[in-house]
């Protein structure tokens, strides 16, 4: 019943880790799912069913099951991502959808309100989709996932964390856990770090992607 969000450079892993949570949650609680389906909202074109086949092979599901377990639809600019979510209550009811996934929440909106003056515009909107997409998970006891593009943070070049999450306060506040996502050294190895949580201390885990999806490398030692 709350958003988390992943944001990260490019290839620092957001879609990887959609492709992987679209298909956990399929699995059932004793296993870490919520035995349900996903709503996969996608903005960049960067969905591929072929990992998901991958991934869901890796967990021991059926392939193309799990491809049938996955609404997808793609949002060709923000007023079209904004109505697809307006419109989603029957289809998250009628496929028993416990996980809601918006990649990139911020895309559409950052190439189409370009300059200041358009600014408020742009974060009134942002704002009211957010809501829909708590209210939606409320309602249907689902979890919400975003990932959010990061801008350059000039005054903080040599910061543990040197960029910004797009979207200001508008999409900080609304999402409860915020996770930041960069590349590190060594093949496919990525850092997510927890910088905000209601319940969790901040702190670090490296997972690996893998052919066979997200690998906790704290797991292999």
């Amino acid at each position: 019943q709350s958003i988390t969000e992943f944001f990260g450079e490019y290839g620092s892993g957001k879609s990887q880790l959609c492709h992987q949570l679209a298909v956990n949650v399929q699995l059932p609680p004793e296993r870490g799912g919520l035995n349900g389906a996903a709503l996969y909202i996608d903005t960049e074109n960067t969905f591929r069913i072929e990992r998901i086949m991958q991934m869901a092979k890796h967990v021991g599901l059926d392939p193309d099951e799990a491809c049938e377990r996955i609404i997808y639809a793609e949002a060709y600019n923000s007023d079209h991502q904004v109505l697809l979510l307006e419109k989603a209550d029957r289809v998250i009811k009628e496929n028993n959808v416990r996980l809601i996934i918006i990649d990139s929440l911020t895309s559409h909106f950052r190439s189409e309100y370009v300059g200041r003056q358009n600014l408020p515009e742009r974060q009134q909107k942002l704002n009211k989709h957010m809501h829909k997409l708590l209210k939606l998970a409320r309602a249907f006891n689902a979890a919400a996932v975003v990932t959010n593009q990061v801008m350059a943070r000039p005054d903080e070049f040599f910061s543990a964390m040197a960029v910004l999450p797009v979207g200001g306060h508008v999409v900080g506040h609304v999402s409860h856990t915020r996770i930041y996502l960069r590349k590190a050294a060594g093949r496919n190895v990525r850092i997510a770090r927890l910088v905000a949580s209601p319940y969790l201390p901040e702190g670090e885990a490296i997972f690996r992607i893998t052919e066979n999806g997200i690998e906790d490398l704290e797991q292999e030692k």
